[in-house]
């Protein structure tokens, strides 16, 4: 009985070092992980990096937020500026020689605006401004109007 306790003891004793022998070589392994993170010669340790690039993409993402706000704004600022220009020129008294006269129309994207005519004569220049609603005006337009309107708005007639 007693050659059957030491036996077990032996080898209770040779697993306890076993384990001890993995736990001191795990430690190793942390501690040489552990010094990865830890500063060296003054440089950021690698959780201060993290931590600030953290920070950075933070503002980084406000920063494209506001310009994503920014645009959406912009947008919708264009839409009502007078962006789609347009002018025709002819002549309005078939003796005058030569296109004096022309009429321009400038429309946002809803089609509002102006049309802005001026008719050249020998003698006076007459100049005219009809307002537009949705490209049309309460005013009739004259086929050179007409024209401007349609082709500032794209429509090629």
């Amino acid at each position: 009985m007693r050659d059957t306790l030491l036996i077990i003891a032996i080898l209770l004793g040779g697993a306890a070092l076993a384990i001890a022998i993995y736990a001191v070589a795990r430690l190793s392994r942390l501690h040489r992980s552990y010094a990865l993170l830890q500063v060296a010669e003054g440089r950021e340790n690698y959780i201060d990096v993290l931590a600030r690039t953290r920070e950075e993409f933070a503002d980084l993402n406000d920063e494209v937020l506001g310009l994503g706000n920014a645009l959406s704004r912009t947008r919708r600022e264009l839409a009502d500026a007078l962006r789609h220009v347009s002018v025709v020129r002819y002549d309005a008294f078939g003796d005058m020689g030569g296109r004096f006269s022309f009429s321009a129309a400038m429309l946002d994207d809803k089609g509002d605006g102006i049309v802005l005519t001026s008719i050249h004569g020998r003698s006076e220049t007459r100049t005219y401004i009809k307002g537009l609603t949705a490209g049309n005006s309460d005013i009739e337009l004259s086929p050179e109007e007409l024209q401007a309107v349609n082709d500032a708005k794209g429509e090629h007639a």
